[in-house]
This record gives structure tokens, sequence and C-alpha cells, in this order.
């Protein structure tokens, strides 16, 4: 039986986020359902996968249902599939960020760069005054890319602020377009920049797996797979499974 897997995420104040944990842990364990969610003050970041039915009713209940009331009504969703299921267990944890990077002023909350749409994303990155920045770890880099794009060489997202102050200078960088796997680390990434003295900063919509989702093989400026957090390992287009051996393919 094909699995149904989502991916989802959004920002938004949560200071009761303790609290959901065991509501949350009962709705999915009631659903069948196995992966990992993080909860803190400032959203929710998670994976799982199930049957159909049940992950649209999870989604539901994020979404519209009385334990979180309306106040995930901008919940970033992808979906895909899985010949088997990718997760051994479900798993609810509390975290101080639900995507870590260690620094109060990236609050995208407050301020954002500009989303920019899988269809515009080409014309954007191809740009001579345009640099593109790949936000992922780097053994995430080397399994698959867009052509171009700047591999910071961090282990994890943390130390993307020390890659920052490294290698970038508003003066210098005028535009700049980050990227990552479906879009969370962008989002705390531009927050960082824009506080920062940057001003034109972009980042694509729903992350890799929206553009591999929407954009045409033959259209695409992507190289390789992209890594999953899950036994599925790699996605190519179309969000299809990849073995690992073919993700320089």
């Amino acid at each position: 039986m094909l699995l149904k897997v989502a991916a989802f995420y959004q920002f938004a104040a949560l200071p009761d986020f303790r609290a959901l944990r065991e509501p949350l842990r009962a709705i999915g364990a009631d659903l069948g359902l196995k992966g990992s969610v993080l909860l803190a003050h400032e959203g929710i970041n998670g994976t799982v996968a199930g049957r159909s039915e049940d992950i649209d009713a999870f989604v539901a209940e994020l979404q519209h249902g009385d334990l979180l009331g309306n106040r995930l009504d901008r919940l970033e969703l992808k979906f895909s599939s899985a010949s088997q299921m990718p997760f051994q267990r479900l798993k609810i944890r509390l975290k101080k960020e639900i995507v870590t990077l260690g620094d109060s002023a990236a609050d995208p909350t407050r301020q954002v760069g500009a989303y920019v749409d899988p269809s515009d994303w080409n014309a954007l990155i191809a740009a001579p005054d345009t640099l593109v920045i790949d936000t992922r770890n780097a053994f995430e880099v080397a399994m698959g890319t867009f052509e171009g794009a700047l591999d910071p060489g961090i282990k994890s997202f943390g130390q993307f602020k020390e890659f920052a102050a490294r290698k970038l200078d508003p003066a210098t960088h005028r535009r700049i377009a980050m990227f990552c796997t479906g879009g969370i680390r962008c989002e705390k990434a531009s927050a960082y920049l824009l506080a920062n003295g940057f001003s034109e900063i972009y980042h694509l919509k729903g992350g890799i797996l929206s553009y591999l989702e929407h954009v045409p093989k033959d259209e695409s400026l992507w190289r390789g797979a992209c890594f999953v957090f899950d036994e599925r390992v790699a996605l190519g287009h179309g969000l299809r499974q990849r073995p690992v051996a073919a993700a320089h393919e």
C-alpha cells in the first residue's frame, strides 16, 4: 500500500506549545501516523506518514481543529509518497526553535525575504547579479543542488551565521536568492540577513521539493537528488524516490 507523507511547517506564536505536545501525540497515534513533529514558541515543523485519509485528517486538525484554532492558517504543506513506512515511530518533541539558528533577531514572524514561486525561480537565479545560496548542510548539497549555487560548507544550519559573517556583505551582495529542502531554513536565514543590513533577499517558496514537483525535468536547473531526513533518503523530479547510488546522475 502506497503511503502518504506530509512535510509541514509554520512560524507562528505558540506560547502554549508545551501543553500541545500530548494532545497532538494522541491525535497522531489514534490515526496510526509515524514521523516527527517539533513544537516551539515560534511554531511547528514536522514530517509524518500514514494512510492518505489519516494524513488528511491530521492536517485538517492542525489547520482548523479545536486544539490549535486558526493559528496554523498559513501552514506550508508538501505531500509526497512512500512505498513503505519511512519512520519507526511517532515523536512529538519540544524545542527552543523549530529550526535552530540561535539568534533572536532572526524572527520570521516579523520579516522574511520575498517568496519566489518555482515557475519564476529559473529566471531569478539565471540573472548575473543574483547570488544563489544553498542553505543546507554540506552532505545534502553533495547529493544535489542548483547549477551555480554557492555551498556555504556548513555541517549544521546553526553555522549559517558564521558563514554570513565571513562571506556575505550587504554592500557587495545586493540580491541574494536562497533555497533549502522545504523552505523553513530559508525563512530563518532570510530573516537573519534582513536583520543584519541586507535588503534584497529572495527564497524559493516551498523549497526544492516544490520545485521538483512543479517544474518539468526538461526545464529544470536542478542537478542530482534532494536529500530527505527519512528512510527514503532522496527524492527526484516528481518527488519520486531515488536510490542513493543515482543521486548524482
